[in-house]
């Protein structure tokens, strides 16, 4: 087993990020709710305490439990995590005279902290609170503060416990990744051996120790994860593997038997189904996104179930969920702060008598291509835009019709062709045209149109956590306009979303 550090969040919009910088280290860790700590065994070689919106003095504020951490673990508090460790050991934390939030410098260090080794003097954080630690116990130490914040950091002298009131893990802040190094490797004593290779030898070896010569089923999407994952568990159990790609009548234009002639030629044990009429059937007259969400999960489960019984002994139903469908269903104060239901987290109904394996249930986007690579996948699947699991049925704003999808289809498939033809598919992360439920008018040669308007929508992103717009040109927007009003009739105009997540989401549903 690889040493891990375990990151606890209190509900910061930045915890993954601390997550995916401490994995660019090439260090294993693992995000869990505060009120959920796991055990801490020989492999946790540290802890971290994440931000959060909530203030230390709030009558509801999140508390850990810290009993079996604090003093036996090397322990890091950032903003919210370090107000928390000065407030309730003896300090006192108040509310900022002014709001500390964006650049600042660290005026002074103490370079003879582990913490802040090769830290430059005067280098930029980023801050992001509204109170301010103003008193700490008597056994903390001051190892780094900025013209306007005396405690910027600290240390407790007799424990190997730190306090950030700035945030490492964000691109603003210059050295902290060299920070998080400093913590992670040199305090904690981590090894850097969490890679893509070590990762694939790990999960072949527990694959078949798990599955022994179970047979699995995998619901394939054509897309990067369930593709990744079908390649682990085909070198794990071969033949064993029966991988499922049901066509439900949302995918893009032609989708289906392109991608079932990819996967038949990759050597693996694939069975298309043409399902599109159960579908719709179960899609109609539904308007509301986690209804249409929840109506696309139970025909899914529903045609497993069905293609399960047609092969004998099936014992495990494979999904290529991912660790931000993980981090997305989980919410650190119930269910009812949850950005959006997975389609493929939270298990399966009882009747299916199916165990559930995830192999790259632990891996962020870009780690999963890593691991994609590492086994020898074509960069043509590696670097294929995601594609939401519900497929256009998000991406259709309203009820769903055929004649909806048919149209959006049309559409993506002109805004998809023109970015791999103008050479920009690969500098978007992810595109996508969205069907919106208004209608405009438009004037098409002398007659009056009142049609369906789209928005094309595409982003720069890591893993999908955080995405910023991209910036496409003028001339190219112009083109794919022209190209969606003029062949796809029903279509009379065309927008282009500038949203970032956050506070958007990515897909408009």
């Amino acid at each position: 087993m690889e040493d891990k550090i375990i990151i606890l969040d209190f509900g910061s919009q930045y915890t993954q990020l601390i997550a995916r910088k401490i994995r660019e280290l090439n260090v294993f860790c693992e995000i869990y709710p505060y009120n959920k700590i796991p055990d801490i065994d020989d492999n946790t070689k540290g802890v971290i305490l994440s931000g959060s919106p909530f203030s230390v003095r709030d009558d509801k504020a999140p508390i850990p439990n810290l009993s079996k951490i604090k003093g036996y673990q090397p322990l890091l508090g950032v903003c919210y995590g370090a107000q928390y460790l000065a407030h309730n050991y003896g300090g006192e934390v108040l509310p900022s005279n002014k709001r500390e939030y964006g650049r600042a410098n660290l005026s002074f260090i103490n370079t003879e902290s582990d913490l802040l080794k090769n830290i430059s003097k005067n280098t930029q954080v980023w801050m992001s609170h509204g109170d301010t630690i103003a008193k700490i116990p008597d056994n903390y130490e001051i190892i780094a503060s900025t013209n306007d914040v005396k405690v910027g950091a600290y240390k407790i002298k007799d424990e190997t416990t730190y306090g950030i009131q700035f945030h490492p893990e964000v691109y603003h802040t210059l050295e902290g990744k060299k920070m998080l190094e400093n913590f992670v490797v040199n305090i904690c004593g981590c090894k850097q051996n969490w890679t893509p290779a070590s990762f694939v030898e790990t999960t072949i070896n527990n694959l078949k120790q798990k599955l022994g010569s179970d047979k699995v089923i995998l619901g394939l999407s054509g897309g990067v994860d369930s593709s990744v994952a079908a390649f682990l568990l085909h070198k794990a159990i071969g033949k064993n593997l029966t991988c499922i790609f049901v066509d439900n009548g949302l995918l893009r234009k032609n989708e289906f038997n392109q991608v079932l002639e990819s996967y038949k030629g990759l050597g693996l044990n694939v069975i298309g189904i043409d399902a599109k009429q159960e579908f719709y059937s179960s899609l109609k007259g539904i308007s509301e996104p986690e209804q249409k969400r929840k109506a696309i999960g139970k025909t899914f489960i529903d045609i497993f179930d069905k293609q399960a019984h047609k092969i004998n002994d099936v014992k495990w139903l494979a999904q290529g969920t991912i660790y931000p469908d993980v981090i997305e269903s989980v919410s650190v104060k119930g269910p009812s702060a949850t950005i959006k239901s997975h389609h493929n987290v939270g298990g399966l109904p009882d009747f299916m008598k199916l165990k559930i394996v995830e192999p790259l249930k632990l891996l962020f986007k870009d780690e999963v291509r890593k691991v994609g690579k590492e086994l020898g996948l074509s960069n043509e699947l590696l670097n294929r835009h995601p594609f939401p699991g519900p497929g256009l049925a998000i991406r259709i704003l309203g009820d769903i019709t055929p004649e909806k999808v048919r149209l959006l289809q049309e559409a993506d498939y002109i805004f998809i062709n023109q970015l791999k033809e103008d050479n920009l598919y690969d500098k978007v992360w992810q595109a996508g045209v969205i069907l919106l439920p208004v209608q405009s008018v438009g004037v098409m040669g002398d007659e009056r149109t009142y049609e369906q308007v789209v928005a094309l929508r595409a982003v720069q992103s890591t893993d999908g956590m955080t995405a910023d717009w991209v910036h496409l040109p003028y001339e190219f927007l112009a083109k794919v306009s022209n190209k969606i009003i003029n062949q796809v009739k029903g279509i009379n105009r065309v927008v282009y979303d500038i949203s970032s997540k956050p506070p958007a989401t990515i897909e408009w549903e």
